[in-house]
Order: C-alpha cells, then sequence, then structure tokens
C-alpha cells in the first residue's frame, strides 16, 4: 500500500496546453504537447497517447494536471518532461481536468 506521504512525494500541477502536434514517430498514436505551468516551472513537453478523445485543434488552451517531477523519458526523436495525467476509459484516454479556471503552476493537494 502506499502512504500519504509517498502521495506527496509527487509534484501534481495544473498546466495549459499552448502547443499540440501530431507525433509521427511514436509507436502507438500520440500527440506532442507543450505545456505552461507558469513562471516557476515553464513550458514543457509531453508525449500524450490521446489521440482517441481528442483532436489537435481542441487541445489548445485546455487546463491539465501533470506530474511535473518525474524523470524526463526520451519517446523517439522527443523528450518527455512531464506525465499529463488521464482516465483509462472505454472511448480512451480521457484528460484530468480542474472543473474551473485555476491559474497556471496551481499544486494538486
Amino acid at each position: 500500500m502506499a502512504t500519504f506521504d509517498d502521495f506527496m512525494k509527487l509534484d501534481i500541477r495544473v498546466g495549459e496546453i499552448v502547443k499540440a502536434e501530431v507525433f509521427e514517430k511514436a509507436k502507438k498514436p500520440a500527440y506532442k504537447l507543450w505545456v505552461d505551468f507558469g513562471e516557476e516551472i515553464g513550458i514543457k513537453g509531453s508525449s500524450a497517447q490521446i489521440t482517441e478523445c481528442y483532436k489537435i485543434d481542441n487541445l489548445i488552451g485546455k487546463q491539465v494536471l501533470g506530474v511535473v517531477n518525474f524523470p524526463p523519458r526520451q519517446v523517439a526523436d522527443f523528450m518527455s518532461e512531464v506525465l499529463i495525467l488521464g482516465v483509462y476509459a472505454e472511448q480512451g484516454v480521457v484528460l484530468i481536468q480542474p472543473d474551473q479556471s485555476v491559474s497556471k503552476g496551481s499544486r494538486l493537494g
């Protein structure tokens, strides 16, 4: 079992998607996302397998939650710096979002 202290080790923040493009070199269908987590963290890249539920045009400006303190991971020719959180649903991966607009960089806790 994970403890509350284990959970608190994760730095989960709100970011806003500022750029998205099809990730041509990914093994599974995915997008390259650039997410702005505010002044403290800045813009970070992430590979996201969310193509079943989202079109690129609908992603720009969307607020999402991401783990910002995992080590970067090389995915094909792209460095994925954060893990964007989603739910594995029947229709595909559904992004986790705040239900109200909040400041970029706001911490989940």
